[in-house]
């Protein structure tokens, strides 16, 4: 038996107007996903406890099987695992996204227009961020570039400050949501005057792009310790993701990360690509459970983009659950499959939300009465609620 998690990040959401009252997930044409609704499981599960931030971090650890409670130090140290960073003890880790903020005002008064930058190239980011470390970086605070707008900042002897999530004030003012530490506000408004007029944000400019001009410090956090998954599963376990918090999460658990080429956590990334590097290491390099995770569903939240949110959930369901459990099929493996977001993104408010996800379990072996499609409403009409999401995986692994 073979085990795949199918991660859309941030896939739920409340039902919307503009879609007839309908969830993005139940307007998205989802043929595949629909008729494994038929005869699967369904159910809800709370995937961020109460006292901890609804991020993408705590929920995928829970979705991954790890109690956020026992394992979650902050979601910037899972992303320096990712890049290679060996943190100390006495280190902290932030994300250091580049955001795109309003240009006229002092620094205080200006707004976040963007939290992703128009999900920024990773080349042009590495140049913005190369000019930001060449001012700013000292022995006390060391950068290094990430993927798109994520990129992370080591604070030596640093403290676990409290700072805002950018995706969490789009809109807003951000003299509030500044962080109280001196040097880390400095580093910020210093930030602004070095990229707004880089000649990478004067070209993004002149092609109707918005312009990756300043940092922003978030999800400070401390050096984790993860459980080797093998060791807590019995199963040896792969990593499909574009993202470098997904990738960290798989370097502390000892999973294997799949590098698929064209995987960029946009709208525009490599669905079938990530499916056949799943259904490869499932059936010719010996992995157990593969967790493939797609960011589009959650940036396309971010951005309240209603129509590019369907967009993303339909070519999961044909890009990449079709394609897995067709060639799971024919290459004669028997599967099971949980199909969910790690938390809801909803569109109204262009941000995660702590509500519970939908999920579906889906077994190649059997077949149950199960409900007409897979959304948050037939999700919710069975009345199967797991209060502790990290109980999710090992309802996936059990026969």
């Amino acid at each position: 038996m073979k085990y795949i998690v199918v991660l859309g990040d941030g896939m739920a959401d409340e039902p919307i107007g503009e879609l007839g009252g309908r969830t993005p997930l139940q307007a998205a044409r989802t043929p595949v996903m629909d008729t494994m609704a038929k005869v699967s499981e369904q159910g809800i599960a709370y995937t961020v406890p109460k006292n901890l931030p609804a991020g993408s971090d705590v929920a995928n650890l829970a979705m991954l099987g790890y109690d956020p409670q026992k394992y979650y130090s902050g979601r910037s140290p899972l992303e320096a695992l990712s890049i290679g960073v060996d943190m100390k003890d006495t280190d902290i880790a932030l994300r250091c996204n580049i955001v795109t903020l309003s240009e006229d005002e002092t620094y205080e008064e200006k707004t976040i227009i963007d939290h992703s930058s128009g999900e920024i190239t990773t080349e042009e980011a590495r140049v913005l961020i190369d000019a930001v470390k060449k001012e700013l970086e000292t022995d006390e605070f060391q950068y290094y570039p990430g993927v798109s707008y994520r990129h992370l900042t080591i604070w030596d002897h640093g403290e676990t400050v409290e700072l805002t999530p950018p995706h969490d004030i789009l809109g807003k003012r951000i003299g509030e949501y500044l962080p109280e530490e001196t040097k880390l506000r400095e580093m910020m408004e210093k930030s602004f005057d070095i990229l707004d007029r880089h000649p990478i944000n004067e070209k993004r400019r002149e092609m109707g792009l918005n312009p990756a001009n300043s940092i922003w410090f978030w999800g400070a956090g401390t050096r984790p310790a993860l459980d080797d998954f093998e060791e807590k599963t019995g199963k040896k376990g792969a990593m499909v993701s574009a993202v470098d918090l997904l990738k960290g999460i798989a370097v502390g658990t000892h999973m294997l990360n799949l590098d698929v080429e064209g995987a960029t956590g946009g709208l525009d990334t490599n669905y079938k690509g990530k499916a056949m590097a799943a259904v490869d290491s499932l059936t010719k390099d010996g992995a157990d459970v593969v967790y493939i995770h797609v960011e589009a569903p959650d940036e396309m939240g971010h951005q309240g983009s209603v129509e590019n949110k369907v967009k993303a959930i339909e070519f999961l369901d044909n890009q990449v659950i079709r394609v897995v459990a067709e060639e799971l099929k024919k290459r004669g493996e028997d599967f099971r499959m949980l199909i969910g977001p790690d938390h809801p993104t909803p569109i109204s408010i262009r941000t995660h939300s702590k509500d519970p996800i939908p999920f579906m379990i889906y077994d190649s072996t059997k077949e149950m009465k199960g409900q007409k499609e897979y959304s948050e409403e037939a999700a919710k009409s069975t009345g199967l609620v797991l209060e502790h999401g990290h109980d999710l995986m090992g309802r996936l692994l059990q026969k």
